[in-house]
């Protein structure tokens, strides 16, 4: 009775034993990390985390533009009812004829009528149009809307070519319908004509003035066909050269700040058609006020009805990766040359091989940061210290460290910890940067950063 009595208490002993099993040992390990994990995540700092898009920043200044031109309000040379060869804004050679003058209104409408009913552009115009057409949409870009206002002009440009011819036979075939003393007038000169005026016509980047500006009692008057007019009226306008000129008023700080940049040429963007255009720019000050000319060479046309203009100055237009202002940090490096970088060591990673005080070299990874064009890499500070002497690899020469590097860059936490990454700023705003895409060592589309840099530091963890 005995011996059973001690093998049942053995058996109870050993089932105690085996209920203590590993599993629920590492089960209450697991189960404690969680609880800590958990205590951190709320009672540490927390990391807002960011993701990296591709961005832009626009810094422009919008102002109202006066335009000047090379431009002649033309005088009838006599009175009487005016009829015109030439469409609006058409290029004209000298001793082509523009006007026609009657003493009575010539009856165009019958003739235009005729001429319409079998009027129809020809092969060479149609094939024209249709490649303009087909050519807009192979290229188009939502993105670039102002592409739409240029097959417009294009477009409107042809069919004007096309019927010039047309109007100039038309008015021929009333005349002599007429039965009128009728007297033509050519243009003196080259040049393209337009049917408004507005007494500003004389004015220079000399010559104008504040009130200039002041569009309250501004007055444009519309010439038409068979209007009557007399003797010394302007009778069209003829603007004889492609070179132009939009003036705006700045103010001090920013002329100022234009001039000190010493900024010669600016980008401009028209709010009439969103056409975007270079422009050469200078600063005139006149009677203590200050005025941007921009000066254009080409696209005359598609503003020569045109007096005013509003118009944006684009100052800075720079497309990258666009980030928070308050993830930018400031971390420092050692610098060496990249010759004396190795590999091996406790992992593949970069190494370099330092001399110990008993004449042998130690192996020490390191990282880099950052790479220059003359042989140089920026490498992290926590392994080694100033004064450490690196050996060149397969060579007896030294390097002492010494040289430190600032460089700017945010935290990638795509790993789950903080990762320093230099970044190189194109331009900024109150809120973020543009910075560089795709650089060596740099960030990606994509790339999740720290939100608030000045809180983290290299390797921590972030729990996001």
């Amino acid at each position: 009775m005995s011996s059973k009595k001690d093998n049942s208490t053995n058996l109870k002993k050993y089932k105690s034993r085996r209920e203590l099993n590993l599993g629920i040992f590492l089960f209450a390990i697991v189960f404690v990390y969680l609880i800590v994990t958990v205590i951190m995540y709320f009672t540490g700092d927390s990391i807002s985390a960011y993701e990296v898009r591709r961005g832009s920043i626009v810094r422009d200044n919008s102002y109202t533009g006066l335009i000047i031109r090379e431009e002649t309000a033309v005088s009838a040379e006599a009175g009487g009812y005016v009829s015109y060869y030439q469409n609006e804004n058409t290029k004209v050679k000298a001793g082509a004829n523009i006007y026609a003058l009657s003493q009575e209104k010539l009856d165009t409408e019958s003739t235009a009528a005729d001429s319409a009913a079998g009027q129809s552009l020809n092969t060479e115009v149609q094939s024209g149009i249709t490649y303009q057409i087909q050519n807009f949409n192979e290229n188009y870009n939502a993105n670039d809307f102002s592409s739409v206002y240029s097959l417009k002009n294009e477009i409107s440009t042809s069919l004007q070519d096309a019927f010039s011819t047309t109007r100039m036979d038309q008015l021929d075939a009333a005349i002599a319908a007429s039965g009128l003393d009728v007297t033509s007038y050519p243009a003196l000169r080259d040049g393209i004509v337009a049917f408004t005026v507005d007494g500003y016509e004389s004015l220079t980047t000399d010559t104008f003035t504040a009130d200039n500006f002041d569009r309250s009692a501004y007055e444009i008057t519309a010439l038409a066909d068979q209007m009557k007019i007399a003797a010394g009226d302007p009778v069209y306008r003829l603007i004889t050269s492609e070179n132009w000129h939009v003036l705006v008023q700045m103010d001090r700080e920013t002329a100022e700040e234009l001039r000190h940049d010493g900024i010669t040429s600016i980008k401009v963007r028209i709010d009439k058609d969103s056409e975007t255009l270079w422009a050469d720019f200078s600063i005139i000050e006149k009677e203590g006020d200050f005025y941007g000319c921009l000066s254009f060479d080409n696209s005359m046309i598609r503003y020569a009805e045109d007096r005013y203009l509003n118009i944006e100055l684009i100052l800075e237009d720079e497309t990258g990766l666009k980030i928070p202002r308050s993830a930018v940090v400031e971390k420092k490096f050692y610098v060496i040359p990249q010759e004396y970088l190795t590999s091996g060591g406790s992992s593949s990673s970069d190494s370099v091989l330092v001399q110990q005080s008993d004449g042998n070299a130690e192996l020490h990874d390191v990282t880099i940061y950052d790479a220059s064009e003359e042989g140089e890499v920026c490498i992290n500070m926590d392994t080694l210290s100033e004064g450490d002497v690196l050996i060149k690899p397969e060579s007896s020469e030294t390097y002492t460290i010494g040289k430190i590097k600032t460089l700017t860059g945010v935290y990638n936490i795509n790993k789950g910890y903080a990762v320093f990454k230099k970044v190189s700023i194109l331009c900024e705003n109150d809120e973020y940067y543009i910075v560089q895409e795709g650089e060596a060592y740099g960030l990606y589309n994509y790339d999740h950063i720290v939100q608030n840099g000045a809180g983290v530091s290299q390797d921590d963890v972030v729990f996001q």
